[in-house]
This record gives C-alpha cells, sequence and structure tokens, in this order.
C-alpha cells in the first residue's frame, strides 16, 4: 500500500535522526493524518527535532507546552522554545513569543517586548503580527501611539485576506485616522471584511448603506447586512444589531423588505455549505 510505505520510509528517516523527517511524523501524529492521533507520540518526535535546532520543530513543541498537547501546559517551557526558534528568525515563533509577552504568560506582561517580535514576524508578511502590531500603535502599548502606523500595518493584514484588520482599515478610514477621511474607502474595507462573515463589518456597512456614508443609500442593502449581521453574531452584541435591525424594518415597506430578506437568505445558504 503507497502510503504506508510512505509513511514506513518516513518513520526510517525520523530514527535516523532527520529532523525533517521527525517534525514531519510529529505533525502527523498531531494532526492525525496518517495514523492514528497521538498528541504524545508528537511532542516526542517535535522533542527529537527541536533539540537539533530544527526551527519549525521548536515552534510547534514550544505550541503543545503552550496549550498542553501531550505534555502539560508550561508557558516558561513553551517561550523557551519559541525563543529558540524566533531567534533563526521563524516568524510564527515570534509571533507566539509575541503573544506570550502580551498576555504575560509565562513571565510579567511586556508589551513593549511584545510588539518587539510582532515587528520582526509582520516585516516578514506574518498577517497576524501585522495586525496585533497595528493594534499596538493604534493603543499605544509598548509603542507611541502612531496613528499612521496602525493603518499601515492593518493594510499589510488587510492585503492578505484578515476580516479583522479589514474591519480595522475601515474604521481609521471612517475616522481619518493615520489616513485621509474617506468613508467610501472605509465602506470598501468594510464590505471586504463582510463578505468574509465578520458581523461587525457587517453592522458597520449597514450603517454605511442606512445614512449613505460612502455609498449611495440603500436600505435594502442596509437591512441584508444587519440582517447578516444578526446571523453571525452571539451574545449581548447579537441583541444590540437585532434591535438596529428592527428599527430598519419599522420604516421599510413590505416590497423592499422582502427583497432585503431574500438577498440575505442567499447569503446565509452559501455560508451553510
Amino acid at each position: 500500500m503507497p502510503a504506508q510505505e510512505s509513511l514506513d520510509e518516513l518513520r526510517k528517516h525520523a530514527e535516523k535522526g532527520s529532523p525533517e523527517a521527525q517534525t514531519a511524523l510529529a505533525r502527523m501524529y498531531r494532526d492525525g493524518q496518517g495514523v492514528r492521533q497521538d498528541l504524545g507520540e508528537a511532542a516526542r518526535w517535535f522533542r527529537q527535532a527541536a533539540v537539533q535546532g530544527y526551527a519549525e520543530a521548536e515552534n510547534s513543541l514550544g505550541f503543545l507546552y503552550d496549550y498542553g498537547g501531550g505534555v502539560p501546559i508550561d508557558h516558561q517551557e513553551a517561550a523557551g522554545w519559541y525563543r529558540k526558534a524566533a531567534v533563526q528568525g521563524y516568524a510564527e515563533a515570534q509571533l507566539n513569543l509575541g503573544w506570550l509577552y502580551d498576555s504575560g504568560q509565562g513571565f510579567p506582561i511586556d508589551h513593549a517586548e511584545a510588539a518587539r517580535w510582532y515587528r520582526k514576524a509582520a516585516e516578514q508578511g506574518n498577517a497576524d503580527a501585522a495586525f496585533d502590531l497595528g493594534v499596538m500603535y493604534e493603543e499605544a502599548q509598548g509603542v507611541a501611539q502612531d496613528y499612521v502606523q496602525a493603518a499601515r500595518w492593518y493594510r499589510r493584514a488587510a492585503d492578505q485576506g484578515m476580516h479583522i484588520a479589514q474591519l480595522s482599515l475601515g474604521r481609521m478610514y471612517a475616522n481619518g485616522r493615520g489616513v485621509a477621511r474617506d468613508r467610501a474607502e472605509a465602506a470598501r474595507w468594510y464590505r471586504k471584511a463582510a463578505d468574509l462573515g465578520l458581523a461587525s463589518a457587517q453592522y458597520e456597512l449597514s450603517l454605511a448603506y442606512s445614512s449613505g456614508l460612502g455609498v449611495p443609500p440603500d436600505q435594502v442593502a442596509a437591512y441584508e447586512w444587519m440582517d447578516l449581521a444578526v446571523f453571525r453574531a452571539h451574545g449581548p452584541i447579537r441583541e444590540k444589531y437585532s434591535a438596529a435591525r428592527d428599527a430598519l424594518t419599522a420604516r421599510m415597506p413590505p416590497e423592499q423588505l422582502a427583497e432585503a430578506m431574500r438577498r440575505a437568505e442567499e447569503w446565509k445558504a452559501k455560508w451553510a455549505h
């Protein structure tokens, strides 16, 4: 059986000490691909590659310690492995190390150190790190507040399709923070995030259509996106969106309401598949 032969060959290379093979085998055990999932076995193989200085394995072993997969949760141990990979330039480990400093798990919160590691990962194109760095510039955490830099890093992440970054960039345009105020550009970014199913972006886009901010006033579109925001939201925020949808309903002719509901149902059916 070719798959079994491939697994046996990979295991042979791993047992001979190949860190690439050890890491590949560890991933299979971690993800349950081609073998029964076994996080303890995953940790064992990641460790064998990690002690050889293989960055991907160091990061992956750190992640298992971070979240307790096959080993006890130990944030300091996680940080140690993340750091080994991070100093080799491994972007995901730089991001993970930044998160530990940002949350204070394993050691005291240090936003400046978090920002330093986020920047290293972001400069390599890591979208999560770019977004987190944007937040730090916007909220003056670990760096001086700088809306221009915030918008710059949000854009880096937004251009990679990260919906929360698209929403954040849209809000920067709506408020004229770090960029010239541009309601049309704000709506364009809200739409990108809304299309990806982000409820808060759908809410902002609905408000834009309701008031004609950056887009022509369109009550049908306003209801459509608010209904979708209700559909995608959870908890108390869902109640807020539901109240806003009720307010729209109260001032819409029946034929407009029917069309808006039809459009919303088309979106819901698409997401269901």
